[in-house]
């Protein structure tokens, strides 16, 4: 099981100023349609309101494994609202559920957090919760037995997706990534490996949603030099072997800052992120 973590705010990763503690979530249980109930992180901004953030955590972790990225986003002024998705090794239905159901589920609870949030929001997610992000942002990923599509929501105006997966037999192709139809923040890292013995060079294919889109739709590949699938245990797993990839962090938490301002309010102002566009110390940016 993942250990706990504690959370820093953006000014600490950022490195804009001393690290001050950020402000606890409150929890909350939303019913699935099978009436399966699940738990739901909200961390609510006390800043000026900027909009809402659905996240989704990557496979077998949990929202309060991202505490300096979501520690940011608030900081920042953005509500982010989080289900606990049963493949959590903390759900506590996590035993009764096995692998071949967690996409199903994951489905299901994304749709009942939108339901929710009622209005716009920002789908954002990591790995596998990349996944589900993309495709409320109009990806077409496969339809497991028992959903109906389409995946797309209309109230998801744009994604931040951290290390999605590449395309995976039975779920997700590559021409079902190309149907992505908003802006779309995708990262990945120079050493985002997550399969032994894959080639060197594997962790572009983390970058397949962005390589297929259609040219001018505002999609951003940012790759980190140095960064794995975990920021050295920063993210997703805090058991994960360091050293932590702070400075790598640094960069994507910025980043998506910059893409958010721009892209998931509802007011784009043709300037932000494009602004950061090329290869800088630490990370390239790229957009089509």
């Amino acid at each position: 099981m993942l250990r706990g973590a504690c959370g820093v705010t953006a000014a600490a990763i950022l490195g804009n100023g001393p690290a001050r503690a950020t402000p606890g979530p409150g929890q909350s249980f939303l019913t699935a349609p099978d009436g399966r109930r699940f738990p739901v992180w909200e961390w609510r901004s006390s800043h000026a309101h900027a909009g809402t953030i659905l996240f989704s955590h990557g496979a077998q972790s949990s929202p309060l494994h991202y505490p300096d990225m979501i520690g940011a986003w608030v900081a920042a002024g953005w509500n982010v609202i989080a289900p606990l998705h049963v493949d959590s090794t903390e759900h506590p239905d996590h035993a009764r559920h096995t692998g071949a159901h967690w996409w199903k589920v994951r489905i299901e609870d994304v749709r009942a957090v939108a339901r929710q949030i009622g209005g716009a929001y920002v789908a954002a997610g990591h790995s596998f919760g990349g996944l589900n992000a993309l495709t409320l942002g109009g990806a077409a990923a496969t339809l497991p037995a028992g959903v109906t599509g389409p995946l797309r929501d209309p109230a998801a105006r744009a994604v931040l997706a951290f290390s999605p997966p590449r395309p995976v037999a039975g779920m997700i192709t590559a021409p079902g990534y190309a149907e992505l139809a908003v802006p779309a923040l995708i990262q990945t890292g120079t050493i985002d490996l997550t399969i032994p013995g894959a080639p060197a060079d594997s962790w572009k294919g983390h970058l397949t949603a962005f390589d297929v889109a259609a040219p001018g739709g505002h999609r951003y590949a940012l790759v980190l030099d140095g960064a794995d699938h975990y920021f050295g245990g920063l993210i997703c797993d805090p058991t994960r072997p360091g050293p932590p990839q702070t400075a790598q962090l640094a960069n994507a938490t910025a980043l998506s800052l910059a893409f958010l301002a721009e892209w998931g309010t509802g007011h784009a102002r043709g300037t932000a992120p494009d602004q950061r566009v090329g290869v800088h110390h630490g990370y390239a940016l790229s957009v089509k």
